[in-house]
């Protein structure tokens, strides 16, 4: 009785294993069969790819502008159609090159990528430029400053010694 009861454990075992391998198996199948391998096919007014990153970082900078206020004082405005307009293209010609430019992923990447250091690079330009702009208006406020400490020590040197004649 007691062989047979180990028997049993031991088939039981063995099922329980197999069952591990086999859904591993399909969890691998799974997995495999939700990946896309589809490419699209170039379509024939496809976006070169220099004009796509600068066409990116264009709209990178519209889409953080809608809520910043213009010189008119407004917020909110689509400055996307200003985009368009600057390339010369339209909507419909963007998304089919963008449908195309995603499903080749590494081309895609590498354009963001390309976009975003340009616009890092143009912020560190633009932070360099307040940065100088402040330090030039801090040494005139300091100079200005100076001019003025001078002016009224030498203000008051000058009443000092006036007062010092008239008593003598």
């Amino acid at each position: 009785m007691a062989f047979l009861m180990m028997k049993l454990k031991e088939n039981a075992l063995l099922l329980i294993d197999k069952m591990k391998n086999l859904s591993y198996l399909f969890v691998f199948l799974f997995l495999v069969s939700c990946t896309s391998n589809t490419i699209l096919k170039e379509p024939e007014d496809l976006i070169p790819k220099d004009s796509m990153r600068l066409l990116i970082q264009e709209m990178m900078i519209a889409s953080s502008a809608k809520y910043v206020k213009n010189k008119n004082l407004e917020t909110k405005i689509e400055y996307m159609s200003l985009v368009y307009d600057q390339f010369k293209i339209d909507s419909v010609r963007f998304q089919t090159s963008n449908l195309y430019y995603m499903s080749k992923i590494d081309v895609y990447q590498e354009i963001f990528e390309d976009a975003k250091a340009s616009l890092e690079k143009q912020k560190k330009v633009y932070d360099d430029r307040v940065t100088r702009k402040d330090s030039i208006r801090n040494d005139s406020l300091k100079k200005l400053m100076d001019t003025k400490k001078r002016i009224s020590i030498q203000d008051s040197l000058d009443v000092t010694t006036k007062e010092v004649k008239l008593a003598i």
